[in-house]
């Protein structure tokens, strides 16, 4: 499995992820439509103009769940029983159409579970830049990883 399991992640490890994504207007739009969100600084190219950001920003809950994405390959693919939260979310900048965007993420700690012999609780933090190094969204997030299985 590309991802990593428990016992390979260690408090203060960090990981640049590669693959970035490029943000598109259909991207925000269709987003913002599946989940009723009418804010117009997401749908009304007019409404944003005339605002401190001067055109549309992207929705940040795609942002939340784009960013998560790009670690998957690196992180969780294969090795994840469950999310289990996110904390401490925050946009410190916009994010607009056309914005490629790239993740990076940091172990804060890891502790053992007695409901999951199998699987222990790794807490990340993750961040979402430009490649100018502007950070657009920042979060932490617990995930339960499963152990390495056991050699037979």
């Amino acid at each position: 499995m590309p991802g990593k399991y428990y016992e390979t992640l260690q408090p203060g490890q960090k990981i640049q992820h590669s693959q970035g994504r490029t943000v598109t207007e259909m991207d925000n739009t269709l987003f913002s439509m599946l989940t009723m969100n009418t804010q117009p600084l997401h749908t009304n190219a007019d409404f944003a103009a005339k605002t401190q950001f001067g055109q549309r920003i992207v929705n940040g809950l795609f942002t939340l769940g784009l960013v998560t994405g790009l670690t998957v390959s690196d992180l969780t693919e294969g090795t994840i029983v469950a999310n289990l939260g996110y904390d401490q979310v925050r946009h410190p900048n916009p994010l607009f159409h056309g914005d490629t965007v790239y993740a990076e993420s940091e172990v804060l700690e890891k502790r053992e579970t007695n409901s999951r012999p199998d699987a222990g609780i790794v807490r990340l933090k993750h961040w979402g830049k430009k490649p100018d190094g502007t950070v657009v969204i920042e979060f932490e997030r617990t995930v339960m990883f499963l152990k390495e299985p056991a050699q037979k």
